[in-house]
């Protein structure tokens, strides 16, 4: 039996996680799945694993406010090696570019470990952005022995990078299979319905931001264009899950506080964010993961972004990228509200990340490299 260290530490590390472990579960007579969390994120993390039931075997508790990344990343490798020593583990799986990923990468190789990477080879060119995480990336792709890439755009680029192609395996993206689980199986609360309810008949815009080089005047640039909007529009509303962080409440609260037809709500459990979602005339968000989910609810997306490492839903036609210019947004605003526009025809497009079998793709490539 083989054992499988599963870290991560933030919101989208365990929604894409949660497929991966139910998979490792299922073939308990082959592998014995650890779980470990960093605590990255706390009041977040922390619902969406209860959410997903993913049973935690040890929690890093590093979370501290107004941390460095630095000292999040030097936090995680103390804390985790000993957890290392005790376990013992065959391999560790990282997901996706947070500080916990390229923590875990560093423990594992310092251990001689087997690091699997899951949602390898995204790039979007530019070290600084997103940052840190475009360079968390590249550095777990240089220590990876396993990458798992969601698309064929993140195969390529880390064949290009000398990246030995019999270790990369084509997974698709563990984000769908959560979401189709998720949305099957659970109801909109009577809380969301609620706040729904009051712009019945109305087209909804969700929005969504929290990025770091989102901050500042850029954001509140962004949240004016989309008031403004909002104010010209007697059929629209918005509705902002509004994320925990003080840079981002503040800006919305400036800006949006008492506007009609706007609607400032609490973060959401997974299951009520996909329905949100779903209800959506129009997404604008600068979320990794949801340039992912938008493609896989048919809905069109703004991404509030210089650039993305995720473009193939904008090369589908699915999304926009909206750049740094408020008035970029507010041009993409107009062209989506003009009649038969494209964001008319997204729901017809297939999805570039994957059908929701990602988890047992991973898994199954698991298995291969560990048999005889």
């Amino acid at each position: 039996m083989q054992k499988i260290l599963n870290l991560f530490g933030t919101r989208p590390e365990a929604i894409k996680f949660a497929p991966v472990i139910r998979a490792l579960e299922k073939r308990g007579d082959t592998f014995n799945a650890v779980n470990v969390i960093s605590s990255q994120h706390t009041d977040l993390l922390h619902t969406f694993v209860t959410d997903f039931g993913i049973q935690v075997h040890h929690d890093l508790k590093v979370m501290r406010p107004n941390q460095h990344p630095s000292q999040i990343l030097s936090s995680i490798l103390t804390t985790l090696d000993p957890i290392l020593c005790g376990e013992e583990p065959d391999a560790i799986l990282v997901q996706g570019d947070t500080t916990t990923a390229l923590a875990g990468a560093l423990a594992g190789f310092h251990r001689k470990i087997a690091v699997g990477h899951i949602e390898a080879g995204l790039r979007s060119g530019n070290i600084s952005s997103p940052f840190p995480e475009e360079m968390n990336r590249q550095l777990i792709s240089r220590i990876a022995s396993l990458h798992f890439a969601a698309t064929q755009d993140n195969q390529q680029c880390l064949i290009q990078e000398g990246v030995d192609k019999n270790k990369i395996i084509l997974t698709g993206n563990p984000v769908i299979d959560s979401l189709n689980s998720v949305l099957e199986s659970t109801e909109t609360s009577a809380k969301l319905l609620d706040n729904l309810a009051k712009y019945q008949g109305m087209r909804i815009i969700v929005l969504t931001t929290h990025r770091r080089e989102s901050f500042g005047a850029r954001m509140l640039e962004n949240l004016a264009v989309l008031r403004e909007f909002i104010g010209q529009h007697d059929d629209l509303a918005l509705v902002f899950p509004v994320h925990p962080n003080p840079s981002v409440r503040k800006a919305a609260i400036k800006v949006f506080e008492g506007v009609p037809r706007i609607e400032l709500i609490d973060p959401l459990n997974y299951p009520d964010f996909l329905h949100l979602l779903s209800s959506a005339w129009l997404i604008v968000s600068d979320s990794g993961g949801v340039q992912e989910e938008a493609p896989t609810l048919g809905k069109p997306l703004l991404v509030l972004r210089g650039n993305t490492e995720r473009p193939e839903s904008i090369q589908a036609g699915i999304a926009k990228l909206v750049g740094e210019s408020p008035s970029r947004l507010k041009a993409l605003l107009n062209e989506a509200i003009e009649e038969d526009s494209w964001a008319c025809h997204v729901r017809d497009i297939p999805n570039p990340y994957g059908q929701g079998d990602a988890g047992e793709r991973i898994v199954l490539a698991l298995e291969q490299h560990f048999s005889p």
